[in-house]
């Protein structure tokens, strides 16, 4: 008995090990491209130039960032791990820095809730410093290529795609990865 109850726990932890590693979704290759130091640029392709708007009906734009770095995350409201990192981005949100931060939501695609029903969910929540702009039916997370919940991408000045990941991403290592950005 006392064995097959360390078994249990065991697998337990391994299966929590798993769900945590693979984020709220399928999972999905991190895609990391460098500085040049030649050119003092950013390798990789342009990002998607996102046109959205946030929970108060104001247009954001990625041209509207241009010359300054972007950390995009793509939530959902539906995902635990997406939702358990959400007061630190918040705080880091709410602090001076040489990036902006985005988040984005997809009302009506993947399981998340319509947009009049989000934006009253999240009026409820304790997060003052989060823009977070709605991409409906996820016109632009499938231009992002966003395989699971959470998904962090990182944006340089030049507007070149740097970096993208699936998962959890801590405030640490987003300023890790924005300070080798250009």
């Amino acid at each position: 008995m006392k064995n097959a109850l360390k078994w249990a726990g065991a697998m337990l932890a391994i299966v929590g090990l798993l769900l945590a590693l693979t984020a709220c979704g399928t999972k999905q290759t991190s895609q990391t491209s460098e500085m040049s130091s030649s050119t003092g640029m950013n390798k990789g392709e342009p990002a998607p130039q996102f046109s959205l708007s946030n929970l108060d009906g104001e247009s954001f734009r990625l041209a509207d960032f241009q010359g300054q770095k972007v950390y995009v995350k793509y939530w959902a409201s539906w995902c635990s791990i997406c939702l358990a990192g959400l007061e630190d981005l918040n705080t880091l949100a709410g602090q001076d820095h040489d990036f902006k931060i985005v988040t984005i939501v997809a009302p009506g695609y993947k399981g998340e809730k319509p947009s009049k029903e989000f934006t009253k969910w999240f009026s409820k929540q304790p997060y003052e410093n989060l823009n977070v702009l709605l991409d409906e039916n996820g016109v632009w997370a499938k231009e992002f290529q966003v395989r699971a919940y959470p998904s962090s991408f990182y944006i340089g000045s030049d507007g070149i795609l740097v970096k993208s990941a699936p998962g959890h991403a801590s405030n640490e290592q987003i300023m890790d990865v924005l300070k080798e950005m250009m």
